[in-house]
C-alpha cells in the first residue's frame, strides 16, 4: 500500500515538474491548466494523508521552476508566492469559514489576468529592474524587455524606492494580429494569449518584445506597511497614484462571501466581453494586519485564493470502455475516466454514443481525451489526443453479445446503434423502471438507480406496475440494509402521489421510443386522455406540429403491442391518472415559432420549468446555438453558448428579462 502511494507521489512530482518547465521556461505547456490543477490537487491530498512521504523538491512546496541561464538571475527580497486555488462555491465558502475563524475580514475581488507574473523595482522613482517569478526566490532579469512595454512607467510620479508586482499580458486583438503575421510567414501560431505574452517577455531580442504590443497591470505591493498603507485597497490606489496601470475600474471591495459570489457571477457573464483573457477571480483579505495574522504556507498566502473558472472542455485519461444496456435495449459504449472536473462537477464516466462515433474519432483505451458536458448536462468524449500516445493504447472493439443477458446484439440498417433484442433482458427491465420513476417522468422521489436495483434483485419490482404493490413487502423492506421506516414511508408516499400526475408524465414514463418529454407534452395537450391517443391514426399524428413519421410510427407500434396494452390496463386498475390535467397557456408573439437556447444556472426557475413555459407560450427549446436560434437566455456561469450567441449577434436575455417577459 505505502509503496504504491510513494510510487504515485513520485509520478505526480515528475509530471508536475515537467509541466512547470514547459510553462515557466519553454512557454509551451503540453498540459492544460485543468490537468495541472488536477494533478496538483491529487498530490496535495496524498501529502496531507502521508506527510512522511512528502519530498523536499515537491511542487506543493516550491513555486515555479529554476531559471534558465540565458538571463541573469535576480533574488527576490520578498518571495513571489503563487496562489491556492478553489473551484466552486462550496470551496469559496470553506475558504471564507477558515479565514473567519481568526479574523473578520472584508475582501478585494480582482480579475485573474492570464499572463506572466513580474516584479518591478524602482529606485528614486526610476525603473532599475524587471524580473520574472522564477522559482519564487530567484527570477530572471528581463529589464530590457520590460522597458519596451508602454504601460510600464520608466519614471514614477514620485522619487520613491519601491517594488511592485503585476501581470504582463497580451490582448486578444494583439494575438490575432501576431498570429496573422506568423501564418503569413509560415511560422507556428501561438496557442493563446498567455503563451504569446510569456514568450515575448522572455525573448532575448527586446525589439521583438517591443513589436508584440504587450500590456501590464499591477496588482500587488509586497511591503505596504513600510509606506504607512493599512489595506490592500489603499495599496492599489497608492500604486495608481504613482503612475502604474491597475485594474481599478473592475476591482471591488466587498463585505462578505455572498458579495464575493455576486462579483464572480457578474464577471463570469462579462468574461467574453473583456479585451484580454482571464482564467479566474482573485479573492484577497483587504486588511494588511489581518493578512499578517493569517500568514503563509511555504508556497501560498493563507489570506488569498484564486477561484478558477470551470473548464468547458477538459483533458483526462480514458481508462476503460464498458457497455451499458438502455431501456429500449440500446447498447452504449461508455468511457471510464480518471476523475476530472467539468463545468463545476467531477466526472468519472462519459458517453461514447455508438460504435461509429468511437471508430470515426479513433478513441482507444489508454488515450488522453477531451471531454465536455453536452447540453451542459451529459458528459461526452469530444476527441482523442493521438499525439500523446505512447504505444500502450488498445484499439476499440465492439462487443457481439449483450453484456447482461449475453443475447447476440443486432444493428438495424438505418441506425448507428446496436440493440439487445431480448425483451426479458434484466438490464432493460431495470432501466425501464428507473426511467418510469425519474423526475421528468412519474417523479417518484426515492426510486433512484440503487433503490430500483435493490427492489428488482429482491423480486419486489420487476416491472413498472409492481411499483404500486410495494405495500405488499413492508416486512421484507424493513429488513433490507439501509431501509429504515422513514425511508420506506417516504417512498410509499411518493409512489402514491405519482398516481395523480398529468398524462404527459405517464406518456414519457412509458418509454415509447422516440417520444421525449417535450413530445409527450404535445401529445397530452392534443389528445387529452390516453384512450384518444391510442385511437389516433398515423395521419392524425403526423398532422401535429413537431410530430414526424418516425415518431408517429413509434407511437402506433407501441400501442399495437399486446404487452404494452396490458400494462396500460393494469395501470388504470391501479388508479393511475390517464388524463391531461396541465394548464394551457395563451401563446405570445414574443415566443410563437421562435427557438430559444438556455445556458448557465437559472436562479429563480429551473431549466425544465423555463423550457415548459417557453413551449407553452408557443416557442421551442434547443440545446445548441446556431444561426436559426432566435434568442439565448443566460443564467449564472454561462458556457460557450453565450460566446456563440455574441459571435452570431443573436439576441440575449438575462434571466431577469426572461422572468419579466413570462410574467
Amino acid at each position: 500500500m505505502i509503496d504504491n502511494i510513494k510510487k504515485r507521489i513520485d509520478e505526480l512530482i515528475k509530471i508536475l515538474k515537467k509541466a512547470n518547465e514547459e510553462y515557466y521556461l519553454d512557454d509551451n505547456p503540453s498540459l492544460s491548466d485543468q490537468e495541472y490543477d488536477r494533478y496538483m490537487q491529487e498530490l496535495i491530498s496524498l501529502e496531507d494523508r502521508y506527510p512522511n512521504l512528502q519530498r523536499e523538491d515537491s511542487p506543493t512546496i516550491n513555486v515555479g521552476t529554476k531559471v534558465q541561464n540565458k538571463f541573469n538571475k535576480v533574488t527576490h527580497k520578498i518571495p513571489m508566492l503563487s496562489l491556492g486555488n478553489v473551484f466552486n462555491e462550496d470551496e469559496i465558502r470553506l475558504f471564507d469559514e477558515r479565514i473567519r475563524k481568526e479574523v473578520n475580514p472584508e475582501y478585494v475581488c480582482e480579475l485573474k489576468i492570464d499572463g506572466l507574473a513580474i516584479s518591478l523595482t524602482y529606485e528614486k522613482g526610476v525603473l532599475v529592474r524587471g524580473a520574472t517569478r522564477g522559482d519564487g526566490t530567484t527570477g530572471e532579469d528581463i529589464t530590457k524587455n520590460i522597458q519596451t512595454i508602454k504601460s510600464i512607467p520608466l519614471v514614477l510620479n514620485k522619487e520613491i524606492d519601491i517594488e511592485v508586482r503585476g501581470e504582463v499580458y497580451l490582448s486578444k486583438a494583439s494575438l490575432e494580429k501576431i498570429n496573422a503575421e506568423r501564418e503569413q510567414n509560415g511560422e507556428p501560431l501561438f496557442q493563446n494569449c498567455r503563451n504569446a505574452a510569456a514568450g515575448s517577455v522572455r525573448n532575448l531580442d527586446p525589439n521583438i518584445t517591443k513589436k508584440r504590443d504587450l500590456d501590464c497591470l499591477i496588482y500587488h505591493l509586497p511591503n505596504p506597511l513600510d509606506y504607512g498603507i493599512k489595506t490592500h485597497k489603499e495599496a492599489l490606489d497608492f500604486m495608481k497614484e504613482l503612475g502604474f496601470t491597475t485594474n481599478y475600474q473592475v476591482n471591488k471591495l466587498v463585505k462578505n462571501v455572498d458579495e464575493v459570489m455576486e462579483y464572480i457571477n457578474e464577471w463570469t457573464v462579462k468574461r467574453p466581453t473583456l479585451p484580454y483573457d482571464i482564467d479566474g477571480i482573485v479573492i484577497k483579505v483587504n486588511d494588511i494586519n489581518m493578512q499578517n495574522t493569517l500568514g503563509y504556507t511555504a508556497k501560498v498566502p493563507k489570506w488569498a485564493t484564486a477561484y478558477k473558472f470551470p473548464a468547458e472542455e477538459v483533458v483526462t485519461r480514458l481508462i476503460d470502455i464498458i457497455f451499458t444496456v438502455g431501456r429500449t435495449g440500446k447498447i452504449t459504449p461508455n468511457a471510464i475516466l480518471e476523475p476530472v472536473r467539468v463545468a463545476g462537477s467531477t466526472i468519472k464516466k462519459a458517453t461514447l454514443h455508438n460504435e461509429d462515433n468511437v471508430v470515426f474519432k479513433d478513441i482507444r483505451i489508454g488515450d488522453y481525451v477531451v471531454i465536455r458536458k453536452a447540453g451542459d448536462v451529459i458528459p461526452e468524449v469530444v476527441r482523442s489526443l493521438p499525439e500523446r500516445r505512447d504505444g500502450t493504447e488498445k484499439p476499440f472493439v465492439m462487443i457481439a453479445n449483450c453484456p447482461i443477458c449475453h443475447e447476440r446484439i443486432v444493428r438495424k440498417e438505418i441506425e448507428a446503434d446496436y440493440y439487445c433484442p431480448n425483451d426479458l433482458c434484466p438490464a432493460r427491465k431495470i432501466e425501464n423502471i428507473i426511467h418510469y420513476s425519474s423526475r421528468d417522468a412519474m417523479n417518484i422521489d426515492g426510486m433512484g438507480e440503487s433503490v430500483v436495483e435493490d427492489l428488482y434483485n429482491e423480486g419486489f419490482v420487476t416491472k413498472i406496475t409492481d411499483i404500486y404493490n410495494i405495500n405488499n413487502y413492508q416486512d421484507e423492506l424493513i429488513n433490507l440494509e439501509g431501509y429504515g421506516q422513514k425511508k420506506i414511508e417516504n417512498l410509499k408516499k411518493a409512489i402514491e402521489n405519482s398516481k395523480q400526475n398529468s398524462l404527459e408524465k405517464l406518456l414519457f414514463g412509458l418509454g415509447i421510443r422516440n417520444v421525449g418529454a417535450k413530445t409527450a407534452k404535445i401529445l397530452a395537450q392534443q389528445y387529452k386522455n390516453i384512450d384518444n391517443l391510442m385511437k389516433a391514426t398515423l395521419e392524425d399524428l403526423t398532422s401535429i406540429r413537431d410530430i414526424g413519421e418516425i415518431i408517429a410510427k413509434s407511437i402506433k407500434d407501441y400501442f399495437a403491442n399486446e404487452d404494452n396494452l396490458n400494462t396500460i390496463n393494469k395501470l388504470k386498475e391501479l388508479g393511475i391518472n390517464m388524463e391531461y390535467i396541465g394548464t394551457t397557456t395563451e401563446e405570445r408573439e414574443e415566443f410563437i415559432g421562435k427557438t430559444f437556447v438556455l445556458t448557465g444556472t437559472l436562479v429563480n426557475i429551473t431549466r425544465d420549468e423555463a423550457s415548459q413555459i417557453i413551449e407553452s407560450l408557443g416557442g421551442k427549446v434547443s440545446s445548441s446555438v446556431s444561426s436559426k436560434t432566435s434568442c439565448v437566455i443566460v443564467g449564472d456561469n454561462p458556457g460557450s453558448k453565450y460566446d456563440k450567441a455574441i459571435e452570431l449577434n443573436i439576441p440575449i436575455w438575462q434571466e431577469e428579462e426572461f422572468m419579466d417577459k413570462i410574467k
